[in-house]
């Protein structure tokens, strides 16, 4: 049964009509291959990312401007301020400008369109134009019907490395009605990707996501406050949403705002715990 969806699944990707039909269709195919259950209408976690994707609230306006990694600045900034932003070193909107360009010894490079796509270039490294070719040759939404992908600009941005490490925690919360209600730790990000999950006041949470639970022990960082009251204002024009940032213990900054996490397909581990994080999140009874 799974196989067969998923077989399914790739062939709808290619032959459904891109429009709302079409997605909502291959959204619910795909729910039920990795859910193994009907989207519902009760405020679960990955019930309600599914009602945001398949319903005009994934293509609202703001939504769709924070989706590009550049514009998401402009937003931040308007709403907190500047200092919250990495600094944006070059945007590049085509492969002549790319091959053109004389990169930093050491930078983040990525593409503003698409996501978990990254090049963390350390001493002078050499670049891979060919994976940087392809980014400007995708469409996220091709891949996953997330609509608010749909009409992004393909570009890719140029960045100082966050706080001049190659291998930083990323700190990912999840808040509602522009309130932080838990968080997601991602450990090891490019070598070998595990996480954890805490309370806003730093209980750690016996559960995980798509990624095995890590065994590491994180210390609460110094400035969690201020980085819950900086998610808090970013979501406030949102219902659900997710405001990722990055820490080093004083200062945080800004990484993305994901509008629809794992794409509505995120298993928990164990399976359960979706009701703990749903509880956690909408104060289900």
């Amino acid at each position: 049964m799974k196989t067969m969806l998923k077989k399914l699944y790739r062939v709808l990707l290619r032959y459904m009509p891109e429009n709302r039909s079409g997605n909502n269709f291959i959204s619910f195919i795909n729910f039920l291959r990795v859910h193994r259950r009907l989207p519902t209408h009760k405020p679960l976690f990955n019930d309600t990312l599914y009602r945001i994707k398949t319903t005009d609230e994934i293509i609202d306006p703001l939504r769709v401007f924070v989706s590009d990694k550049e514009f998401v600045k402009l937003y931040v900034k308007a709403v907190a301020g500047d200092q919250f932003n990495v600094p944006t070193v070059k945007v590049l909107r085509t492969m002549e400008e790319v091959k053109n360009y004389q990169f930093p010894s050491d930078c983040c490079i990525k593409p503003t369109h698409l996501s978990g796509k990254v090049i963390l270039r350390r001493r002078n490294s050499p670049i891979n134009f060919e994976e940087i070719d392809r980014w400007l040759k995708r469409t996220y939404y091709h891949t996953t019907r997330e609509a608010n992908y749909k009409t992004l600009q393909r570009k890719v941005i140029v960045e100082p490395l966050v706080f001049d490490n190659d291998n930083i925690c990323d700190y990912k919360i999840f808040c509602n009605n522009g309130k932080p209600k838990l968080i997601q730790v991602d450990f090891d990000r490019y070598i070998d990707h595990t996480r954890k999950f805490y309370s806003p006041d730093w209980t750690e949470m016996p559960f995980s996501m798509l990624y095995p639970r890590s065994n590491r022990q994180l210390e609460k960082p110094k400035n969690l406050d201020k980085m819950l009251s900086l998610a808090g204002s970013l979501s406030s024009q949102f219902n659900f949403v997710r405001i990722d940032l990055y820490s080093n213990g004083e200062d945080c900054l800004v990484g993305e705002i994901t509008n629809c996490p794992e794409n509505a397909t995120g298993s928990f581990i164990p399976k359960s715990a979706e009701i703990i994080a749903s509880n956690m999140i909408f104060g289900m009874s």
